[in-house]
């Protein structure tokens, strides 16, 4: 069996249209000069409807680096690890698929990966690093950009931080001059050379591990025409933001249907131009669903698609005003950035006989990702996988050091029994995190946020009646808040 992960950054669960009407879930509507739009992304719809989508998914650690080590460890991060390279212990996902004969592939832009300190490709046989996102001091020429185009800074002491960040974008992008040029392509054609190198000129047909893990539709949101213009508001007329100041804004609310009127006062960014943001985001995100569209249509051209399980999913997603705050800058695990999408369109011959497609509402996480694919090849047993190498000594000499078996528990679930049918859940509570900052636990009723720093107060959300966590209920069930914190602590002490 071959494994293709495929990433999107930052891709909100209410931009996909599979996921309209489903969990509750209703897809943003834009109001454009064609009409109401929804944002289009037929690739992602069309592998969801030949697999299994999981309504449900909430991300646990966050954001970028957190999330990728818990995809790749299949243990929870938030309450022991921040923002950190991986450590010598963990056994990562490219490791023990390599044990078990994969040839395999990191395909990826995300430019935090391609800073030497992740060692982000370890385990992987090829890593391939797609240059120039966001602040990546790609192109370091003396070029002269216009800086004050599509950005607005805050005027406060954050612009010295933020000034040169947006210099160095638009430096990378100034190469610029075809839809190609762009990053989703790049990757796109960068995974499919890897591909073609191992199906036609290596022969390999099976056991290929390709990670591709795309940063869009992570801002800037600057997609080309026809994306550009794909979702803009039919009576807007201001200044185009691709990259605005993470912070606080002008609170919105939920998206709705009507024109978007301030339900908090601030001077950062007005309703309209929210809004406009909001869309330019919405634009990426089906420029992006294009061209990994190309990419699940190469893979089938290859024959490679009956054998082959495919991923999609996201990290986190993405905060447009709803409280008050435009991009992932304040550690609050709120719907809008905590529910992502993931959807699985297994092979043809793995023998799940039962299997079935269609749509899955059990709570599901990212640390499900590692036992399911393990499950799938029939690799560990009861979530434990074991490992043999060098004890930590102080020989230096590898000739000189003691060989010893080390056993690594995994913290996640495997979901083949809910694709299967055989069950309905995994787990009760979906838990999330920003390390030290905040921490979040949910069921299917109820969302509770505990902060962690600056004595603020807890918040509690009734998911039924309050899906965008907008009226806080914690007054009015202070022992339920107290249940729900209780139940929190008491899962991260027997991690």
């Amino acid at each position: 069996m071959n494994i293709i992960c495929i990433v999107n950054d930052s891709l909100r669960a209410d931009h996909c249209g599979c996921y309209d009407g489903v969990g509750g879930i209703n897809a943003v509507q834009y109001h454009t000069a064609e009409g109401i739009k929804k944002t289009a992304t037929p690739n992602l719809d069309r592998l969801a409807a030949e697999g299994v989508l999981f309504s449900h998914c909430y991300a646990e650690s966050l954001p970028t680096i957190p999330t990728r080590t818990t995809w790749w460890t299949g243990r929870v991060g938030f309450p022991f690890k921040p923002w950190q390279p991986f450590q010598e212990s963990d056994y990562l996902l490219a490791e023990v698929l390599w044990s078990h004969g994969y040839t395999s592939a990191l395909v990826t832009d995300v430019y935090h990966g391609h800073k030497p300190v992740y060692n982000i490709g370890r385990g992987f046989d090829t890593t391939v690093f797609v240059r120039g996102q966001e602040y990546d001091p790609w192109i370091v020429d003396d070029l002269t950009v216009d800086t004050d185009i599509w950005h607005r800074l805050r005027g406060d002491d954050t612009d010295a931080l933020w000034a040169p960040r947006f210099e160095q974008y638009m430096k990378n992008r100034s190469t610029f001059r075809t839809e190609e040029d762009f990053f989703a392509p790049r990757v796109t054609h960068e995974a499919i050379r890897w591909l073609d190198a191992m199906v036609n000129q290596q022969g390999k047909e099976d056991k290929l591990f390709l990670w591709v893990d795309y940063f869009d539709p992570h801002e800037p949101w600057d997609p080309p025409e026809p994306f550009w213009s794909m979702y803009k508001a039919s009576d807007y007329s201001g200044q185009d933001i691709i990259d605005p100041v993470a912070g606080p804004c002008t609170k919105i609310g939920p998206p709705s249907t009507g024109k978007p009127q301030a339900k908090g006062a601030h001077d950062y960014l007005t309703p309209d131009e929210i809004v406009r943001v909001r869309s330019l985001y919405a634009g990426e995100v089906t420029f992006t669903d294009k061209w990994v569209g190309v990419l699940v249509d190469h893979v089938r051209d290859l024959g490679l698609l009956e054998n082959t399980l495919i991923v999609w999913l996201s990290d986190h997603g993405e905060p447009f005003g709803e409280h008050g705050i435009i991009r992932k800058a304040r550690p609050w695990n709120y719907e809008e950035l905590v529910r992502i999408p993931m959807v699985f369109r297994l092979p043809d011959d793995i023998g799940l006989a039962n299997s079935r497609q269609g749509v899955v509402d059990a709570l599901v996480q990212p640390t499900d990702l590692f036992p399911t694919i393990l499950d799938l090849l029939g690799i560990g047993e009861n979530l434990t996988l074991s490992r043999t190498g060098p004890r930590p000594t102080a020989e230096l000499f590898p000739q000189d050091m003691q060989l010893g078996t080390e056993t690594v528990t995994l913290h996640g679930h495997s979901l083949v029994p809910v694709v299967r049918g055989e069950t309905d859940r995994v787990r009760d509570y979906a838990y999330t995190g920003h390390h030290d900052r905040s921490w979040s636990i949910q069921d299917t009723a109820w969302r509770l946020h505990v902060p962690l720093e600056d004595n603020a107060p807890a918040e509690l959300y009734d998911r039924g009646l309050d899906p965008y966590d907008q009226r806080d209920v914690v007054a009015d069930h202070g022992d339920l808040a107290d249940d729900l914190e209780l139940q929190l602590r008491r899962w991260v002490a027997r991690l």
